[in-house]
Parts: C-alpha cells; sequence; structure tokens
C-alpha cells in the first residue's frame, strides 16, 4: 500500500509520498513514487502514484517515450499539452490503457492492477491544478472548498488535513500538515513506510521550488512527531466528560 497527498494553495502546492511496496508480509520493497516533469519557467508536472506498481511504472515509461517521441504532439506528449486539463486527460487514458493491457494478462492469477494518480501542475501563463485521476482515466480536480487530494491509504491522516488546511494555509504550515498527516498514518498503518518525499511548488515558479527525502531517524520529521504525540495527550486530558 502506500500513501500520498498533495495540497494546493494560493501561495503554491505541497507534495508527499512515502515509499513503500509490498506483495505480502515478506516482501517489502523502496520504490519512488514521486516523478517531476519539468522544463523550468515554462512548465512543472508532478505525479504521484498508488496501487499496481507494474501498471504506475509502465504508465510512467509510455508517458516518459510520449515525450521523446519525435513525432509527439500537444494530443499525446504533457511536455507539450496547452493545458494541465490536457495534461491530466493524457495521463488519463495512458493509465486506463496500461491497466486494461495488465489486467488481461493477470485475471487468471488474480492481481489487483488497480492504481491512482494524483497530478499537479502548472504551465506558464496558466493557473495551477491538481487532479485525483483514478484506475479508470477519469478524474476529479482539488478545489477551495477541498484544497488538497489523496491516493493509497488516506483515511488515517485525513481527519488533520479536514481540520486545518484552507486555501490560505502558508506553504510552510501546509507542509508541516502534510508532514503530520503522514506521521499518523504511519503509527496505524504498517503498509506505508519511509523514506518520505517532500516537494514545494511555489505560485507562477513553474519548477520545483524544494524538494528532500526524509530518510528513517530524521531528527525534524521525530522532533515533531513527537510534539504532535504531546499535543494531542495534553488535548486530550484537558477536555472535560462533561461541562
Amino acid at each position: 500500500m502506500t500513501y500520498c497527498v498533495g495540497l494546493m494553495l494560493e501561495a503554491g502546492m505541497v507534495l508527499l509520498s512515502d515509499t513503500r511496496t509490498n506483495a505480502g508480509l515478506d516482501n517489502i520493497a523502496t520504490y519512488r513514487k514521486m516523478f517531476h516533469f519539468e522544463r523550468p519557467g515554462e512548465r512543472i508536472i508532478t505525479v504521484l502514484t498508488a496501487g499496481s506498481l507494474s501498471v504506475t511504472q509502465t504508465t510512467l515509461a509510455r508517458l516518459h517515450e510520449a515525450i521523446e517521441d519525435p513525432d509527439a504532439t500537444h494530443e499525446t506528449s504533457i511536455l507539450m499539452a496547452p493545458s494541465m486539463l490536457k495534461v491530466a486527460e493524457i495521463i488519463g487514458n495512458t493509465l486506463s490503457t496500461v491497466r486494461q493491457d495488465i489486467e488481461h494478462k493477470m485475471n487468471a492469477a488474480k492481481v489487483s492492477t488497480a492504481a491512482s494518480m494524483i497530478v499537479a501542475g502548472q504551465r506558464a501563463g496558466g493557473l495551477m491544478r491538481m487532479f485525483l485521476v483514478y484506475p479508470e482515466g477519469n478524474f476529479i480536480e482539488a478545489t477551495e472548498d477541498t484544497p488538497y487530494l489523496q491516493i493509497g491509504e488516506h483515511k488515517y491522516g485525513k481527519p488533520i488535513l479536514d481540520r486545518v488546511v484552507t486555501p490560505q494555509t502558508s506553504l510552510e504550515d501546509a507542509q508541516k500538515a502534510a508532514i503530520l498527516s503522514m506521521d499518523s498514518t504511519l503509527r496505524s498503518n504498517l503498509s506505508v513506510g519511509m523514506p518520505l518525499d517532500l516537494a514545494v511548488i511555489e505560485r507562477d515558479a513553474c519548477a520545483v521550488s524544494m524538494q528532500r527525502r526524509i530518510e528513517i531517524g530524521d531528527e525534524d520529521f521525530a522532533r515533531m512527531s513527537n510534539a504532535w504525540s504531546e499535543a494531542l495527550r495534553d488535548g486530550f486530558t484537558q477536555i472535560p466528560l462533561k461541562a
């Protein structure tokens, strides 16, 4: 399993993913789930992936092939697409096609080929946009009412996002919210694991403004995790059972 989250704010976007992939209790591996397609100053597209590793890796490979194709057009290459909406359509169509191709081969083994993606980015002169692409290729978009999207094991990390994140949240506070959302998930589900990949894309930068990998034993992550646990315990003890 996995957990990925993207926050779309007035100041920019914050994206966070884990790296754990497992096919059973004794078959756990680490794979990157955050990928950047970038032409600095012209456009930035970031893709987060969850679900079948074979489906997501094949989808990304086909997206790269389409970009490198000498006959690429705005209908086939996400780095030539005229809008982020078109980018989401290309990725959705590719994901759906790959899933159908692999599903046909995997039916006998009864292996799930479900996969989903968060697609976030901006092109010069366009708006920042963020989409959740479903296995069937259709998608929804982050809005002012719900300025974040999640894929994978999302239920444990959702409450803090619902309570603290708004479009006006600063990029610094958004990083904190995303990390604590991930921390809650790590504590409750062993199928999600470190290291983590964190990226920030500032509005109109059309480039990755900051990215870092958070490894096991990271001091800043541990400090935030411990502080959050203490704050929850203190808040809990201060709430009376009756008025």
